[in-house]
């Protein structure tokens, strides 16, 4: 019986010990995104890396949520560059072209992708900011190859094909070739398997496959490159799972979520790990010894360090989070 004791003690002891190590895995470097006082930092709704890894950031300026969308588009720059070391702005464009910015994406040869909800369309830049491609009709919502309904993400593969993730409006992932030829989709409103209710982020990984965050269903959903459902992850706390990322470099996938109080008062966000699989690994953030503030997580990228970037639009800002050795 003392033995059974010994034995229970020393195995809780290493469980907590993992939990502990687990929780401590990444550090929140304060007050790294060197915004200036005179600049217009609105809500962060996309973030994403250049292929020398710095950060750029697709923002909504003076623009606030608004339903219906305005048709004015925003006066200040809805893009900065940030530099990956001192966090400082080295590039600020984008004025008076956007309704609503939302998701962003840029693909290995720097050209920069978004979706615009207000616009209805997805638009593709190179990274000098000069239009390359655009799909939907400008202010015109619909649902079928020409049209999408409230669009919300991009993820493009390394064909050049790509995927977008058509949310508010409709609930279906649309699949493109590289010159902008629609493919196939799927995707219907609802709960289960290859239902959706506002796929509001998704990403590839080295295989193809296709990552889905499933906002209002609070889960992620995962499909090889032809839709067809592998596995879901579905998040026990009540609340919104906003956005995911692959740290290729690793081969692990991080989520964000989203959760209120009863009374609608903000609790915060968590960063989320996890294998490929969808086994969850950790989080961070609202859980954990997490010191800054309540944040509302929108968007998240991993650099090739392993460093996570996030877009907090609770606080119009960008959080960066370091790996720390553990002992």
């Amino acid at each position: 019986m003392k033995k059974l004791i010994i034995l229970l003690f020393i195995s809780l002891f290493f469980c907590c010990n993992e939990s502990s190590k687990s929780i401590s895995e990444y550090e929140l470097i304060e007050n790294w995104a060197k915004i200036p006082d005179d600049y217009t930092l609105g809500n962060p709704t996309g973030v994403a890396l250049t292929s020398n890894q710095n950060l750029v950031v697709f923002h909504r300026g003076s623009r606030s949520w608004q339903v219906p969308m305005p048709k004015e588009k925003i006066i200040e720059d809805t893009f900065i560059e940030i530099d990956k070391v001192t966090g400082k702005i080295i590039k600020s464009w984008g004025s008076n072209l956007f309704i609503m910015p939302h998701g962003l994406e840029i693909d290995k040869e720097d050209n920069i992708w978004i979706t615009d909800v207000g616009l209805h369309q997805v638009i593709k830049y190179d990274s000098n900011g000069n239009e390359l491609m655009v799909l939907g009709k400008e202010y015109t919502p619909g649902k079928d190859s020409l049209h999408f309904n409230l669009p919300t993400d991009v993820a493009v593969s390394e064909n050049g094909s790509f995927y977008v993730s058509d949310g508010y409006g409709n609930s279906r992932i649309i699949k493109f070739s590289s010159e902008g030829e629609y493919l196939f989709e799927w995707g219907v409103f609802g709960e289960n398997k290859n239902e959706f209710n506002i796929p509001h982020g998704l990403d590839l990984d080295k295989n193809g496959n296709v990552y889905v965050a499933d906002r209002e269903n609070n889960k992620i959903q995962k499909f090889d490159s032809l839709g067809n459902f592998i596995a879901e992850w579905k998040n026990e706390l009540i609340g919104q799972l906003y956005s995911v990322n692959i740290n290729n470099y690793e081969n692990y996938l991080f989520g964000i979520d989203y959760i209120v109080s009863e009374n609608l008062a903000p609790l915060g966000s968590d960063i989320i790990k996890f294998d490929l699989d969808l086994n969850l690994k950790t989080k961070f953030g609202r859980s954990g010894n997490y010191k800054g503030p309540k944040a509302r997580y929108h968007d998240i990228q991993v650099d090739n360090e392993g460093n996570i970037y996030v877009g907090d639009i609770l606080n119009n800002t960008i959080q960066k989070f370091k790996p720390i050795k553990l002992l």
